[in-house]
Parts: structure tokens; C-alpha cells; sequence
């Protein structure tokens, strides 16, 4: 789901808010991380909070993750297919008509006819250059689909410049699950019950605020990432979440055996660990993502991307496993390992991660040292725009060629077909 969620977004959404629907789904799940917070600290008073507690107190908040499962299981069997996924796969029909009714337009409407030409421009991009590369796996047989997965992954490790860029989608992403967020969001209740807190319901309050002040935190990372770059709001970040980890070490190591004495020190911890949840929600959070899915060439970002998830999710199972035992056997020391963890993310960050706002593929090969892979892309995409007819297709509208996107300021989305189109029906 969190690798098919975003891309279904990104393929069926119109260019002009394709952007904002894929940044929209981190806010999203803080929302709906912050929802659940809330329905557990409600539920905890069912029946009372002593010995008193009716059994529906856990048992509903259970039941109740049921219900999104469910809509969204109903859901996807009125969700239409992508019609890149049926372009891709020779059902050239079915696709312009599922993209007439995402558009809301007729099927010969001019920007159907120019959208519908230019996936099917990148669905043949994608299909010569798998020819190029492993021409036995050209065949959309399942076997040879299910053979493509492993190749593909591995020919991020073949040279030293991709493996670079596989060192920087994998690693980011391991910090980012080693900054300690989701021990926090995990184990929040036991975190604050170990810093103190009077009772179960008291932690359970200020686990919602941490819900609360992530979701409010996330809001303002898509109004300034490309404003301020992701390396310096990542550094930012990762300084605000070694210090919070730092105070919160050092207020546990002197009060852990005098909480009842010391209630102000309890709660200056607590503030700290929402302080912490707020530093990774404007920067970690989203810029992580965004920083992985803009490093690879054309011809590579699924499956960078895909690894880079993988790594994400591998690192999240790893501290969910590892958390109540720090917790327990070295207590304060929880906060220093993540804070040190947190630390070598930034220095990682700092020395080898290059900064990626508004470069271009070309200029993305020259920082990683991999001249002319973009280029190469950029010429075989140029041709086929040419052999499919969308070049003409632009022409007729007064867009201009499909092989003549840059207007000099070195960014090349500037005048891309889908940033023209979307402007013309912003127009209409």
C-alpha cells in the first residue's frame, strides 16, 4: 500500500494537482494517526479506568480499525483501472476512456488525445528501454514480470554512480525510521508512562497531542520545501530531534526514581518528546520521500523508488521490535541511541547527500557521476514523442514540440507538456 498508493494518485490525478494529491497522503496518515490517538484515549473511560473497565475499552478501538479496511476494500472495486497500467498493457481502448471519465471530458477532446499520447510515450519509453537492457525479458509474460523485479533492483548495484544513488535512497530512508519516530508513535503511552505520567489515561492524553502536533507540523512542509531545499529543512530536523532526545535523556537519567516528586520534570520531558514529534513532521517526514524519488534517472526511479521503500519498511519492523526492550533494560539510554542515531543521519546527510531542489536529470548525472544516462533517456523519449505523433499533437495546439521543453532556465519540467496542458485547462 504505501508504495501503490502514491502511484496510483500520481497516475490518475490531472497534472495540475498531481503534486499536491501525492503530498496530501503524509498528511493523510498523520491525520489518520492522530485519529486513532484520540479514539484510544476515548475509549480508555468505557466503563471506567480502574478495575471497573469494561473489556470494550480495548476490544472497540480494535474493532474499529476494521472500518477503513473495509471502505477501502469496497472501495477499490468502484476505483477505476490506470489507464497507464492498461496502456502498458495494450488496452489502448479501455485507457482513453477511463481517462475521458477521470478528465470529465469527451473521449476526442484535444487534451485527452494529448495526455493519452504522452503515457503512452513513457509506457514505450519504459518497454525499449527493458529492451535495451534485458532484451530475453521483453514478453509481459507473469514469469518474465516476476523475473524483471530482480533484475531490475539489481542493476541499481552494477556501477559506482547508481550504486551511490542507492546508497542515498536506502540510507535516508534507515535514518528516518532511526530518528525514533515511530518509537514514539508505537509506544507513545509507554513512553510517557515511563516519564511519569499519573495514570494510563494521562498518557494516553498526551499521546493524542503527539498526533495533533505531527499532523500540524506536516501541514507547512509542502508550502517551503522548494523554497528552502530538502538538505537544509532535513538539517533543521535532524537538530531540533537530537536536542529534544538529548534533554529527554538527561531529564530521565536524573528523575526515573522520583517522578512523584518531581511532576514538573515529567511533563518538561513530555514537551520535549511533542517538540520532537514537530522537527521530524516539517522535515523527515515528508522530505525523505521527496528526496528518494528525485535521485534516480528515468529509466531507474520505480524500482529506486520501491528499494527505497523497502528499506523504510524493514527499518520501521526493526525499531518496533527493538523498542520495549531498550526501554526496559536501558531505559534513558533509549533516548541517546536514537539520538545518536539521529546525529549520524545528519552527518550522512551533511557530507554525502547532494542537494536535489529544481536540478535537472542532466545535472542530477553530474552529481552522482553518471554523465549521460538522462541525456540517453531524454533521446529515446525525444524519439518516440516524435514516432507516436505527440510533437504534432503539441504543434496543432500551440503548445510547441515535445522535443523542445527547456526555456532556458535550466529546469526542464518549466515547459513540459504536462505543465502546458495542466495551464490550459486551468484556463478553460
Amino acid at each position: 500500500m504505501s508504495v501503490n498508493v502514491p502511484n496510483y494518485n500520481a497516475e490518475v490525478a490531472p497534472p495540475e494537482v498531481r503534486g499536491s494529491l501525492v503530498a496530501l497522503q503524509q498528511l493523510a496518515i498523520t491525520a489518520g494517526i492522530m485519529v486513532s490517538f484520540w479514539i484510544d484515549y476515548g475509549t480508555n473511560n468505557i466503563g471506567g479506568t480502574g478495575d471497573t473497565q469494561s473489556d470494550a475499552a480495548w476490544i472497540l478501538p480494535i474493532c474499529l480499525q476494521l472500518v477503513p479496511g473495509i471502505a477501502l476494500g469496497v472501495g477499490l472495486f468502484f476505483m477505476p483501472f490506470n489507464p497507464r497500467w492498461l496502456l502498458h498493457h495494450g488496452r489502448e481502448p479501455e485507457a482513453r476512456k477511463v481517462l475521458s471519465n477521470l478528465r470529465n471530458l469527451s473521449q476526442d477532446h484535444p487534451l485527452i488525445e494529448l495526455e493519452f499520447l504522452e503515457i503512452k510515450a513513457q509506457s514505450v519509453f519504459e518497454k525499449r528501454s527493458i529492451a535495451e537492457k534485458w532484451p530475453h525479458l521483453v514478453a509481459l509474460t507473469p514469469m518474465n514480470t516476476f523475473k524483471l523485479q530482480f533484475v531490475a533492483v539489481g542493476s541499481l548495484f552494477t556501477t559506482k554512480a547508481m550504486f551511490r544513488r542507492t546508497i542515498v535512497a536506502t540510507v535516508t530512508m534507515f535514518f528516518q525510521q532511526f530518528t525514533g519516530i515511530n518509537a514514539v508513535l508505537y509506544y507513545a503511552p509507554s513512553i510517557f508512562e515511563a516519564l511519569g505520567t499519573s495514570s494510563n489515561t494521562t498518557s494516553l492524553l498526551a499521546t493524542g497531542v503527539v498526533g495533533v502536533a505531527m499532523f500540524l507540523a506536516t501541514i507547512p512542509a509542502v508550502l517551503y520545501i522548494d523554497k528552502l531545499g530538502r538538505k537544509p529543512v532535513m538539517l533543521a530536523g535532524s537538530t531540533g530531534m537530537l536536542i529534544c532526545h538529548i534533554t529527554i535523556a538527561i531529564i530521565f537519567a536524573k528523575n526515573q526514581y522520583q517522578w512523584a516528586t518531581h511532576k514538573a520534570a515529567g511533563w518538561a520531558a513530555v514537551v520535549m518528546v511533542w517538540l520532537f514529534v514537530v522537527n521530524f513532521g516539517y522535515s523527515w517526514g515528508p522530505c525523505a520521500w521527496v528526496l528518494i524519488s528525485e535521485v534516480w534517472p528515468l529509466s531507474n526511479r520505480a524500482y529506486g523508488i520501491a528499494l527505497g521503500a523497502s528499506s523504510n519498511w524493514m527499518s520501521n519492523f526493526i525499531v518496533g521490535q527493538i523498542t520495549p526492550d531498550l526501554l526496559k533494560h536501558i531505559t534513558y539510554g533509549t533516548f541517546i541511541f536514537f539520538g545518536a542515531l539521529t546525529f549520524g543521519g545528519a552527518v550522512f546527510l551533511w557530507f554525502y547527500v547532494p542537494e536535489t531542489k529544481r536540478l535537472t536529470l542532466e545535472e542530477m548525472d553530474v552529481v552522482f557521476g553518471s554523465v549521460g544516462v538522462a541525456r540517453a533517456d531524454d533521446a529515446r523519449m525525444r524519439e518516440i514523442n516524435h514516432e507516436i505523433g505527440l510533437d504534432d499533437a503539441l504543434r496543432t495546439m500551440g503548445i510547441g514540440s515535445g522535443n523542445d521543453r527547456s526555456d532556458g532556465s535550466g529546469d526542464e519540467k518549466s515547459r513540459s507538456p504536462k505543465r502546458e496542458i495542466a495551464e490550459i485547462e486551468t484556463k478553460d
